[in-house]
């Protein structure tokens, strides 16, 4: 059966974690939906492992739109959920318009980063029927302003407004929180504190979901390796083999471990 925006809630509800890995062709949403791997990730990244930007920004929507229909033509029933790239959404009206291109090219929900500042937007989007993800703590898009790749939510006045936002957003009718590069212990508040699913990527194991660039579990990261991320290539005898340890590793809660956790 396909995965849904209701399967997820159902799992959080049920306390069994969930999976998510990025994809940008048909070949490896294959690979990754038939494993089991719940959510598939069209991410703005493939600025960085596809096109060899040094960042998420030169993305456009229609690199989006072609990646989100090859990915929508390999899927075998995974979620699959589109990155909304840098600016294509700075108005909730530009944010409807840029949402309706991907969910055409086969979305079934999109992620966009940011605060508060999206709560407006994130409720327009739920009134039309179109599912979101909210992306907290680290947000590659404004790399610029944050002066680097770095941990969020370090000190409590940026902790206690995460969490603020994260539950805003939620009552707003966004799906799902994303929560990157942020101290385990506040990932642990927000994920009780919200209804909605929460996915971790360097957050610690205590939320619902891991997703993991899918270059970067597979071992073909280039230059820095972050903290939170693991090869999971290493010792296995296909690309099959890694996708299905990844899916054990994650819902029994051995991955993250200490080692990709920040505190």
């Amino acid at each position: 059966m396909a995965v849904t925006v209701n399967t997820l809630k159902e799992m959080k509800q049920s306390g069994e974690k969930f999976t998510c890995l990025t994809s940008y062709d048909a070949t490896f949403a294959q690979l990754v939906s038939s494993a089991g791997v719940e959510v598939i990730l069209i991410g703005d990244s493939l600025g960085m492992v596809l096109q060899g930007n040094d960042s998420t920004l030169p993305v456009t929507i229609e690199d989006m739109a072609y990646h989100t229909q090859c990915v929508a033509n390999g899927n075998q029933g995974a979620l699959l959920m589109a990155d909304m790239p840098f600016m294509s959404y700075a108005t909730p009206e530009q944010a409807m318009e840029t949402a309706a291109v991907l969910m055409q090219s086969g979305a079934h929900m999109v992620k966009l980063e940011g605060g508060d500042w999206l709560v407006e937007t994130t409720r327009l989007l739920s009134e039309r029927g179109i599912p979101t993800c909210l992306h907290l703590g680290l947000t590659p898009q404004t790399v610029n302003k944050m002066g680097g790749y770095k941990v969020q939510g370090r000190q409590d006045q940026q902790a206690d407004k995460m969490i603020t936002d994260a539950v805003a957003l939620a009552e707003a009718g966004a799906d799902i929180i994303l929560l990157e590069c942020v101290p385990y212990e506040l990932a642990d508040k927000i994920t009780k504190a919200v209804d909605v699913p929460v996915i971790g990527i360097g957050a610690g194991n205590q939320t619902d979901g891991q997703v993991l660039v899918i270059h970067d579990m597979l071992g073909a990261t280039t230059g820095h390796r972050p903290k939170f991320v693991k090869n999971f290539l290493e010792g296995n005898t296909s690309i099959q083999a890694a996708i299905e340890n990844y899916i054990t590793d994650v819902k029994s809660g051995a991955f993250p471990s200490e080692e990709h956790t920040f505190k």
